[in-house]
C-alpha cells in the first residue's frame, strides 16, 4: 500500500507524538482520577491538570503568542510555574526558565538574548522586573500567581478558571520546547536549545536508570527552573502517573516534616542540601522510614560526606545523577548497588547516551587515563540559541564536548575529576581541585570547602582552599593535614576562611566568583 510512511494531519495535530505535551495527555488518559500534583492546599488530578494546561495554553495563544515564541518564566516553585511550562509545550511555545536569584541586569540579558515575547514572574520579584524594563524594551509582563484580581489576572487564574478550549495546534518532536541556560559558573550563560524529542528521550532514560515508578511518592523541592528537578524527576514522574508533592524551596525542617507526615519515599537534592538535612536537629527525631530513594547531583558529592550520609540513612538506595543542561540533563548514573564498589564514581551512561573519554586530538584515552567526556545522544540540545560559534565548538568532531575531565574504568563507569576550567596549573603541573577537596573534607573541622587556582607570579596559579569551618582550625593545621595525604605541590598555598560558599539555587558551587573575589 503506497504512502505508508505518511502521518495523517489529524494525528499530527492531536499531539500523539514524541512530545512533552503527549506525555501529559497520555498520563491524563490513563490516570484521570489519580492525584497528579499537590502544592500547598491545591490538588490536581491528572484530568484537572490536563484541563488546566489547555486553558493556560489557550490563554497564551489568545494573547497573540505564536508558534516558536519564547516565554520567560521568573519565579519560585509553584503549581503555576509547572503549569506554565506544560502550557508552553502544548501551545508550541518555547519556555525560558530564569533563575529567580538573578539581578535586573542578568534578567535583562536572558530576556533579550532569548528574544522572549512575554516575561511571567512572581509578584515578589516585581522590583527586579521593573528595574530590568529599561533594558528589555516593550516586552510585556504577567504575573505567575497571587494577582490582584484585575482584568488580566495571572497565570494561575488563566489555568484554573473558565471553559476548556479545543486547541488546534501542531507540535512536532523536532520543535524547540525550552531554552535551558547554562548556569554561568565559568562564562556568560548560553541557551541550550532543547527539542520535545530530546526531553522525552531523557525522561525515558531517567525512568530506567533511577528505578522511578508510578507507585513512588516524590517530593520536588529544588528549583524547577533547574533542569535536574524538572526533567529528571518532575516530568518523568508525570509521565508515569505518580503523585508528586511540590514545595517552594528545600527548607530542611519542612523537608524532614513532609518525609515523615506525607510518607515521601523519593527525594532529590544536591550535596549541600543533604548535608543541611543531616545536620538539622530534626534529622534524628523525625521518622524517615518511608524514604527509599535518595538522589543526589548538580555538583560533585565529596566521598567523606557521602559515607556519612549512607551511615546516617542505612537501607536507603543512593543514586548519583550526573550530567549537564545540554543533555537534558541526565548522562550517567551510579546505582545503589554500585556505591560500595566505586563510591567516588558518577556511574555509567543511561539508556539513550553514548560517551567516550578523549584527549585533545579526539583519540580515545585508555581505561584509567584522564580525558574529556564527550557525548552522542538523542537527548542532546541542537545547539546554543543565537551562538553559532559556540555551537560549532561544542559539537566539534561530531560529539558534544562536556568540559568535564574524567577517568573511565573497564566497566564503562566514569569518575569525574574536575571541570576543564577548574583544573589548577601550579608551577606547570596540573592539579585537580576535587582531589584536594576530598582530602580536606576528612578533617573534622571542615564543613565545606572549595579549592580554586588564584593567579600567582611565581606559581602561575596558587592552589587556594576556601573553607567554611565547623570548629576551631588554623590555616597551618589544614595545610599539615593536606600534606599528610597529598604530594607537596597539591597542598594549598593559602587557606581562606568564609562564612558561606557562593552557590546558585540548584546548589552548584560558583567557583568563578571565588576566583574573582580572592584573585584581586
Amino acid at each position: 500500500m503506497g504512502g505508508g510512511s505518511m502521518v495523517p494531519q489529524a494525528v499530527a495535530q492531536a499531539g500523539f507524538g514524541n512530545t512533552v505535551d503527549a506525555v501529559v495527555r497520555r498520563s491524563a488518559a490513563r490516570h484521570a482520577p489519580r492525584v497528579a500534583l499537590e502544592f500547598g492546599e491545591r490538588r490536581y488530578t491528572y484530568r484537572q491538570l490536563d484541563e488546566a494546561v489547555s486553558r493556560l495554553a489557550g490563554a497564551l495563544l489568545g494573547r497573540g503568542l505564536g508558534h516558536g515564541n519564547r516565554v520567560a518564566a521568573f519565579g519560585r516553585n509553584s503549581d503555576a510555574y509547572l503549569l506554565l511550562f506544560l502550557a508552553c509545550a502544548r501551545a508550541g511555545l518555547v519556555h525560558v526558565p530564569v533563575n529567580y536569584n538573578l539581578t535586573a541586569d542578568e534578567l535583562a540579558y536572558l530576556v533579550s538574548q532569548s528574544g522572549s515575547s512575554l516575561l511571567v514572574h512572581d509578584p515578589a520579584l516585581g522590583p527586579v522586573v521593573e528595574a530590568a524594563k529599561a533594558s528589555i524594551g516593550g516586552v510585556p509582563t504577567a504575573l505567575l500567581r497571587d494577582g490582584d484580581g484585575g482584568a488580566d489576572g495571572d497565570v494561575l487564574g488563566w489555568a484554573t478558571q473558565g471553559p476548556v478550549p479545543d486547541l488546534d495546534v501542531a507540535v512536532s518532536e523536532r520543535d524547540l520546547v525550552q531554552l535551558l541556560y547554562t548556569s554561568g559558573t565559568t562564562a556568560a550563560p548560553k541557551g541550550a536549545m532543547m527539542t520535545h524529542g530530546a526531553l522525552v528521550a531523557e525522561y525515558v532514560s531517567a525512568i530506567v536508570a533511577l528505578d522511578l515508578s508510578e507507585a513512588d511518592r516524590p517530593l520536588h523541592a529544588l528549583p524547577l527552573y533547574h533542569s535536574a528537578q524538572l526533567h529528571v524527576f518532575a516530568l518523568p514522574y508525570l509521565m508515569l502517573g505518580a503523585t508528586s508533592v511540590l514545595v517552594e524551596a528545600p527548607e530542611p525542617a519542612d523537608v524532614l516534616r513532609r518525609i515523615e507526615q506525607q510518607r515521601i519515599d523519593s527525594f532529590f537534592a544536591p550535596p549541600t542540601v543533604w548535608i543541611a538535612l543531616a545536620a538539622h536537629r530534626d534529622f534524628s527525631t523525625r521518622d524517615l522510614g518511608s524514604l527509599r530513594k535518595a538522589f543526589y547531583g548538580a555538583s560533585i558529592m565529596p566521598v567523606p560526606v557521602l559515607q556519612q550520609l549512607r551511615k546516617a540513612l542505612p537501607g536507603i538506595g543512593f543514586y548519583n545523577c550526573f550530567g549537564q543542561s545540554e543533555i537534558g540533563p541526565l548522562a550517567t548514573v551510579l546505582r545503589p548497588e554500585e556505591h560500595d564498589v566505586r563510591p567516588d564514581s558518577a556511574g555509567r551512561p543511561v539508556l539513550f547516551v553514548e560517551l567516550r573519554v578523549v584527549d585533545e586530538a579526539m583519540d580515545d584515552v585508555a581505561p584509567g587515563g584522564l580525558g574529556e567526556v564527550v557525548y552522542r545522544s538523542p537527548q542532546l540540545c541542537v545547539g546554543y540559541w543565537d551562538k553559532p560559534e559556540e555551537t560549532a565548538a561544542a559539537f566539534a568532531g561530531g560529539w558534544f564536548h562536556s568540559g568535564d575531565l574524567v577517568r573511565m574504568d573497564d566497566s564503562g563507569a566514569i569518575t569525574v575529576v574536575d571541570r576543564t576550567k577548574d583544573v589548577i596549573n601550579t608551577g606547570g603541573v596540573l592539579v585537580a581541585s576535587r582531589e584536594v577537596e576530598d582530602v580536606l573534607y576528612t578533617h573534622p573541622a571542615v564543613r565545606e570547602v572549595a579549592v580554586v587556582g588564584i593567579p600567582d607570579e611565581r606559581w602561575i596559579e596558587a592552589v587556594t582552599a576556601v573553607v567554611v569551618a565547623d570548629g576551631e582550625v588554623s590555616e597551618q593545621q589544614l595545610q599539615e593535614h593536606a600534606r599528610a595525604h597529598l604530594a607537596a605541590f597539591k597542598v594549598p598555598k593559602r587557606v581562606v576562611f568564609v562564612d558561606d560558599l557562593p552557590r546558585n539555587a540548584s546548589g552548584k558551587l560558583l567557583k568563578r566568583q571565588l576566583r574573582e573575589q580572592f584573585g584581586r
